[in-house]
């Protein structure tokens, strides 16, 4: 069990990688950079289908344009 747990953490860090947070350390600017940094491996996996000709390119768009909607949101959140 503890071996399956290992290749799972592994696998979410691959799949989902983070990036440290340098800034200043307020609570709503940790919030908003795990926005940002999820918005970022969105868009990057969007872009990878839409390259791989599983996306047409307004497929890819609207939905980058959901996301930077949600994003926008989140900010203002705050």
């Amino acid at each position: 069990m503890y071996q399956h747990s290992d290749l799972l953490s592994e696998l979410c860090d691959f799949l989902y990688p983070r990036s440290p947070y340098y800034g200043q350390i307020k609570p709503e600017y940790l919030v908003f950079n795990a926005h940002l940094q999820d918005f970022s491996q969105r868009v990057n996996y969007i872009c990878s289908l839409q390259t791989a000709g599983k996306l047409s390119p307004e497929q890819a768009y609207k939905q980058i344009h959901v996301l930077w909607k949600q994003l926008k949101s989140a900010k203002k959140q705050f």
